[in-house]
């Protein structure tokens, strides 16, 4: 009986330990659970849409975002257009030989200002002797055939002479004077005065090369001793009285370029960003041949002279004006053709959040982008007016960038 006794006292212990020991593991599973679900709600879930961005109040206040809406101004649509400073054809002087000749002279340097008929340099040559020889012998044959016609006047009036001498001599004077009017038009164009040459029959061995225009010298292509053809260009002069812009825009823009349209321009290389303007009095009616642009002439206001022919210029067409909605440039971040906004769409924990928006941008004006949405955006959308390079930087964080 006692060993009965003692069989279920051991029996009872056993019963009570495995008793205890489910209980407290299932309460250290429900703590281990419990402990768990905190962990989890402690740290916030980041957001799953890779174009939205959590920050914490801190952070806002750190990087300077400030939150506004659009706003609606007037800004001017523009057309994108390269180009040079250019004078008129008429303003630049390409200086040639009428005959070929020997340089005896010159007397320019480019870059020296040179007036209206100044002689550039000097030219010889034996023809020079030659076509003065021939205009006076041509004058002086002019002269007897002259009296000879006049005595065959004289035969023909007393009906002694015969009449095919006459006209003959009629015929040889009118020839001759032809020659002698071509000679003397020869002269003036080399620059030699038949007036002179009439008066003192003086020969010259030498012609000035002179310039028709006022202007500055640009290129001098000779020097002493050289032999140089007519089609030799030897001297380019330039006047710069009448500067102007000559563009190229491309086939796209075209429709939209009209006359009298402003132009904002900056000179190329110049080391100084200071912004001029003109405006279009001249838009082309073809296409260039090498590529499909058109040229757009434009008038610089106010006249300038301190700009040189051939300066590269990067210029803006104001081709149109409207209202539209615009924001600071602080607010866009720049990706090639695209450019993001960012919206704030709520907060999380304590966090805001902000979303990235595609948009198409324009030029800054007055340091405002009108923006198009890729999209549909109420005007009272809370948007990021700036900081927008803040939520970029963590936006590429989280997608794992530098």
């Amino acid at each position: 009986m006692s060993f009965n006794l003692n069989l279920y006292a051991i029996a009872g212990a056993l019963a009570l330990l495995t008793a205890c020991g489910s209980k407290g593991g299932d309460d250290a599973k429900k703590d281990d659970s419990a402990g768990g679900k905190e962990g989890q709600a402690a740290a916030p879930t980041p957001p799953a849409n890779p174009d939205q961005v959590m920050v914490s109040p801190a952070q806002e206040k750190a990087a300077g975002i400030t939150l506004g809406t659009f706003e609606r101004q007037n800004m001017t649509t523009e057309v994108q257009a390269n180009g040079s400073v250019e004078v008129p054809p008429q303003n630049r002087v390409s200086v040639t030989a009428v005959l070929g000749g020997y340089v005896q002279t010159v007397l320019v340097l480019p870059g020296e200002h040179v007036r209206a008929g100044a002689t550039l340099a000097t030219l010889r040559s034996p023809e020079y002797l030659t076509l003065q020889q021939s205009y006076l012998q041509s004058k002086a044959k002019v002269r007897f055939l002259a009296e000879d016609l006049e005595r065959q006047r004289i035969l023909d009036v007393e009906d002694v002479g015969a009449k095919r001498k006459l006209q003959m001599a009629r015929a040889d004077y009118a020839t001759e004077q032809a020659a002698l009017r071509a000679t003397a038009a020869q002269l003036r164009l080399l620059g030699i005065s038949v007036a002179h040459l009439d008066a003192t029959g003086q020969i010259v061995s030498s012609v000035p090369l002179t310039t028709p225009i006022a202007g500055y010298v640009k290129v001098v292509n000779i020097n002493p001793g050289q032999y140089v053809n007519p089609q030799d260009v030897l001297v380019e002069v330039l006047n710069r009285d009448d500067l102007h812009l000559e563009l190229k825009v491309f086939e796209k823009d075209v429709a939209q370029v009209k006359v009298g349209q402003k132009i904002l321009f900056k000179i190329q290389n110049a080391g100084r960003d200071e912004e001029l303007t003109a405006r279009v009095f001249l838009v082309g009616k073809a296409f260039d041949d090498d590529a499909r642009t058109v040229r757009v002439h434009a008038h610089l206001e106010p006249e300038r002279t301190d700009l040189l022919p051939g300066q590269y210029v990067a210029a803006r067409i104001q081709t149109a004006g409207a209202r539209v909605r615009t924001l600071p440039e602080a607010a866009l971040i720049q990706a090639g053709e695209l450019s993001y906004i960012f919206q704030r769409v709520g907060q999380d924990s304590g966090r805001s959040i902000f979303r990235r928006v595609k948009v198409h941008a324009s030029q800054p004006q007055h340091g405002d982008v009108a923006v198009t949405v890729l999209g549909q955006l109420p005007d009272t959308t809370r948007l990021v007016r700036r900081g927008a390079y803040f939520l970029d930087a963590e936006l590429r964080k989280g997608e794992g960038g530098d």
